[in-house]
């Protein structure tokens, strides 16, 4: 980046060392890789290896699901907004850092008794070791740590947040972070961002957020999509987190409605329109940094381990790899056949998942997992997945197996 932080720097040099390291030892450890692919018509999940493309498992839902994935990869919620309920996996995949050490455990995926239900299951979100589960049409956050599911003793932290609404709720230390619904018409986008402390006490003033939606984090910090700019929430000590509205009116027209953040390098790459996206730095002297693309975005990820990537599919069915540091896409690679934008927002199209060296992207026209070798920008193979396969998310990593 341009005018990129001396912290950022720093984040961003501790990361490729450690990326240095798990390079050196790749060659000692075993890497696992796991596909959790959800239908987009059928109401199933399958687990699906990725070293072979098998299917490791294949579980039944109420509805199509949005998938989540726990930061720690243990854990896989599916979203089934429509059926009011929402099913949770165990990955079968576990890393356990030993220090000198990680070791890789690799078990069958299963379904947890452990399940929740409630009216519009929407946003999933998990930030300090929480994870906040929003229910539109009850106006109810769910904050839990994923310890509770795993273990079998759900007993969360219940959050009333007002009227029944398209919203969203993030934990950050001993505050939660909700949306704050329109006060003339519930059924329209919040309106501002709210504090609570563990008791459901109010903390501090609102903080405006018109046409509210969407949430990522990176380094500690949190950012949120509004209309006319985004929402940083940063830590204050010992006290609660202060709120800071940043306007966006220099990229022009557009808005920020969905977000990815970085690891290793703190930043957050962001829609704006229908056909840009923009990399933000917090506390950076040059904020937003508005990258336009060659046709409409269909899907973008950022890549955990490579800190400098960032993937967009646009609806010619191009793939393009856009460096953070340069600001500017440095390769494509034809990928897909063209998926128009026109149409419902959940026809199927699309969607992309980071798995180690690959760039996982599902082709629901085409019956098929597509697998991008990130290094060389090529696709390697695919994998045939019955139905259409839709959403993504993948879990894995590298370590010792042992016996």
């Amino acid at each position: 980046m341009k005018s990129i932080s001396r912290w950022t720097w720093l984040v961003l040099a501790a990361g490729v060392a450690a990326a240095s390291v798990a390079g050196n030892a790749k060659a000692d450890e075993d890497s696992h890789w796991r596909l959790f692919v959800g239908d987009h018509t059928d109401p199933v999940v399958r687990a699906i290896e990725l070293d072979d493309g098998k299917e490791a498992g294949r579980f039944d839902l109420d509805s199509y699901a949005s998938l989540y994935r726990s930061k720690s990869g243990r854990t896989v919620f599916a979203v089934q907004g429509e059926a009011g309920k929402v099913a949770i996996f165990r990955s079968g995949l576990a890393l356990e850092d030993h220090g000198e050490h990680v070791d890789l455990d690799i078990d069958d995926p299963e379904r947890l008794e452990t399940g929740f239900s409630g009216e519009k299951p929407a946003h999933f979100f998990e930030n300090g070791g929480r994870i906040a589960m929003f229910y539109d049409g009850e106006g109810r956050a769910d904050i839990f740590p994923e310890r509770q599911v795993l273990d079998g003793k759900f007993s969360p932290l219940t959050l009333d947040v007002g009227a029944p609404h398209h919203g969203l709720a993030a934990s950050f230390g001993d505050y939660v972070i909700h949306s704050v619904p329109d006060p003339e018409d519930a059924s329209r986008r919040p309106v501002a961002l709210r504090i609570k402390d563990s008791s459901g006490n109010q903390v501090g003033e609102d903080v405006a957020c018109p046409g509210l939606h969407g949430q990522a984090g990176s380094g500690g910090v949190l950012a949120f999509g509004c209309h006319d700019g985004i929402v940083v929430a940063m830590s204050a000590g010992a006290a609660a987190p202060e709120l800071r509205h940043v306007p966006t009116a220099e990229l022009g027209e557009g808005n920020v409605s969905t977000l990815r953040g970085g690891t290793a390098l703190q930043f957050f790459l962001t829609n704006y329109g229908p056909s840009a996206v923009v990399l933000v730095e917090p506390g950076a002297e040059t904020t937003f940094r508005k990258v336009d693309l060659p046709m409409r975005r269909v899907d973008f990820a950022v890549d955990p381990a490579k800190t400098r990537n960032t993937y967009i599919l646009t609806e010619d069915g191009k793939l393009h790899l856009l460096d953070v540091l340069s600001g500017k896409i440095e390769k494509s690679l034809q990928l897909t056949e063209p998926y128009s934008m026109d149409g419902h927002w959940r026809d199927p199209r699309p969607r992309l998942a980071v798995a180690g060296d690959y760039l996982a992207v599902t082709d629901p026209l085409k019956g098929v997992i597509r697998l991008v070798d990130t290094d060389s920008f090529a696709e390697e193979r695919t994998i045939a997945v019955e139905g259409m396969p839709y959403t993504i998310v993948a879990v894995g990593g590298s370590g010792k197996q042992h016996d």
